[in-house]
């Protein structure tokens, strides 16, 4: 390959790098420009590794809600019931690390690190007792706090845990690969651009999130496309953890051990939701199961009429 050669390919691929780079951009753009999750109310807890943003409203018994950790996620999740929620708690609603208006610092987000985060937040900034609810994959992170930490919690809701078996699955070379590509500067960044647009976020919504498509609002798209990009892609460090299986934790020794109040809320139309809970129950008794008739991941944002009726009985 002669010279020119070179040069030529050089210039096709500084070129190619380029192009990529504007759409990143441009994605960017779109995606934070409705500024829907800045909030007077936001509040920032200092932590090791970032700042941590937080909502507090109300007053009362503490009630943290936690949210789901894919793609997008935030405190966002519970904009529809925190405010009916605060008028008998004083409710707290978590950014986790690496997510919404939180830091996203370039590392490797694990189970262990969200673990120490909740248990810090809950002995530094609640200062007491809480209760909990905590959606999805972040049901993990609650249990396995709350069995380290026993004397912090009281009462427990799980929306629509993560399955036992799913939780069990360690990284391998594929979802190591797979990490590697979505955290590369340009290249990684475009890929995860392609997974965030409002498309794939509409998408997600119609097929897991929501039983009901015609109940999906615009807001809440761009509320987790904003969620996705700010600040400056850094929400993909978290996503690559997460599907590299960096998240995931086994819990059955400390489900078998704990002994708090459990309460779970399923969403009827959930896929395999019912295997899902039947294993919570195997392994705790205890534990007590509701399902929401109509809705699948995200019952507190489908119908929140039905989950503010349901925690009134639960707590």
């Amino acid at each position: 390959m002669n010279k020119n050669h070179i040069k030529t390919m050089t210039f096709i691929a500084g070129t190619a790098v380029a192009a990529i780079h504007i759409l990143n951009r441009i994605q960017y753009s779109l995606s934070t420009v409705k500024d829907i999750l800045s909030s007077t109310e936001n509040n920032y807890y200092e932590w090791r590794f970032g700042k941590i943003r937080y909502l507090k409203k109300g007053n009362g018994t503490p009630l943290l809600l936690v949210h789901d950790l894919n793609v997008g996620s935030s405190s966002y999740e519970f904009h529809k019931i925190i405010d009916q929620l605060s008028k008998q708690y004083e409710v707290y609603a978590i950014d986790m690390l690496g997510y919404g208006l939180s830091d996203k610092p370039n590392m490797t987000y694990t189970s262990f690190l969200y673990v120490q985060l909740l248990t810090d937040f809950i002995k530094t900034i609640i200062g007491k007792k809480t209760d909990i609810i905590a959606t999805g994959d972040a049901s993990s992170l609650v249990i396995t706090t709350c069995h380290n930490n026993p004397e912090v919690f009281n009462r427990i809701v799980l929306i629509n845990p993560q399955s036992l078996y799913q939780l069990n699955l360690i990284p391998s070379k594929q979802t190591r690969a797979l990490k590697l590509l979505i955290d590369t500067p340009v290249i990684g960044t475009f890929v995860y651009n392609i997974i965030t647009t409002k498309y794939s976020f509409f998408n997600t919504f119609r097929k897991y999130y929501f039983s009901d498509a015609s109940k999906i609002d615009e807001a809440d798209i761009y509320a987790y496309m904003e969620a996705s990009h700010l600040h400056d892609y850094n929400s993909k460090f978290s996503f690559s953890s997460h599907i590299g299986r960096y998240m995931n934790l086994n819990i059955l020794h400390a489900l078998k051990e704990i002994n708090h109040s459990i309460f779970i809320i399923a969403g009827q139309e959930k896929k395999d939701i019912h295997t899902i809970v039947e294993n919570y129950l195997y392994y705790n008794t205890s534990i007590e199961a509701a399902y929401i008739e109509n809705t699948k991941q995200f019952p507190h944002m489908e119908a929140p009429e039905k989950i503010l009726n349901q925690l009134e009985i639960l707590l």
